[in-house]
């Protein structure tokens, strides 16, 4: 991929909890999109806001039908990158392990401790193994845009964070909680990994845009939360997302270079299998993701 690259982009963006639709959409249209890694949680929102292409995925199905743990994972972002996806924003619904981060507030992530296990987290295996960077893992390009924007807009949002991926669906003991707190993790869900591991190993920028909806089971005034009192947060969160979905899509649209996050270029050294030892058939499946690289073979 050159350097002088310009790249007109097409928005992904992957809603979480009451997140089922985007408002403002033009020439919205509902897709199914097969994938060779199964099905996705859903069809896929093709539409335009403001000229820029966009393409939405609810991360777990429209009426939330999918727990985390049985998301397809790989065929939600295999789907994004077949349907011409360059740039991820997902949105996701999160616990709070900071006094400073109360709910109502939206953290602007930019690291990750990946504690689930029972999930599919690369496209490559047996018949064609890479390894890629992981050590910035969310583009700071696309941090300055949605900071600039939300502070416009008037959406509270820290920048900065470490979200703690558990496996779920049950929520942390005490004790749990107390020691991701030790670890210095900002806030606590369900499903930004493997994605952002997927997003990157499929060559996409990501952001990653958590919601906050509650102290999570370490604070005192846990106990006195109720599910109306959580559900009001969410409902108002999913209002807050719209808005700023509506702000920095324009900005992120623009056309522009080479993210200097590296995630264009995230398999230029990443796959360790020799050309003559590949499988076809794993080529085959890493058509979309990886076609870049391997065309290169």
């Amino acid at each position: 991929m050159a350097d002088n690259v310009t790249i007109e982009p097409v928005i992904g963006l992957i809603g979480g909890s009451g997140l089922y639709d985007i408002d403002g959409l033009e020439d919205k249209e509902w897709r199914r999109v097969e994938t060779p890694w199964g099905e996705p949680s859903d069809a896929l929102l093709f539409g335009r806001l403001d000229g820029v292409r966009c393409v939405f995925l609810p991360r777990h199905g429209r009426g939330h039908p999918i727990p985390p743990s049985e998301l397809n994972f790989r065929a939600n972002i295999d789907a994004l990158k077949r349907s011409g996806v360059t740039d991820i924003v997902s949105l996701s619904a999160v616990g709070s392990l900071r006094e400073d981060l109360p709910p109502g507030r939206f953290v602007l992530v930019d690291q990750f401790i990946d504690r689930s296990f029972a999930r599919q987290k690369s496209f490559f295996g047996r018949g064609c193994v890479a390894h890629v960077g992981m050590a910035e893992p969310v583009s700071a390009r696309m941090g300055d845009v949605i900071a600039a924007q939300a502070a416009h807009i008037g959406v509270e949002m820290t920048r900065g964070g470490t979200y703690l991926v558990m496996e779920g669906p049950q929520f942390s003991t005490r004790a749990e909680s107390e020691l991701y707190r030790q670890w210095g993790c900002s806030v606590i869900g369900m499903t930004n990994m493997p994605e952002a591991k997927l997003a990157r190993e499929a060559e996409l920028c990501y952001a990653s845009i958590a919601m906050v909806t509650d102290y999570d089971c370490w604070h005192d005034d846990h106990d006195s939360v109720t599910v109306d009192a959580v559900v009001k947060i969410m409902t108002e969160n999913a209002a807050k997302a719209k808005s700023l979905v509506k702000a920095i899509i324009p900005e992120l649209g623009k056309p522009r270079g080479l993210c200097p996050s590296g995630a264009e270029r995230a398999l230029d050294n990443a796959i360790i299998t020799a050309p003559s030892a590949r499988d076809p058939e794993m080529l085959a499946k890493l058509d979309a993701v990886a076609g870049r690289i391997l065309r290169m073979a």
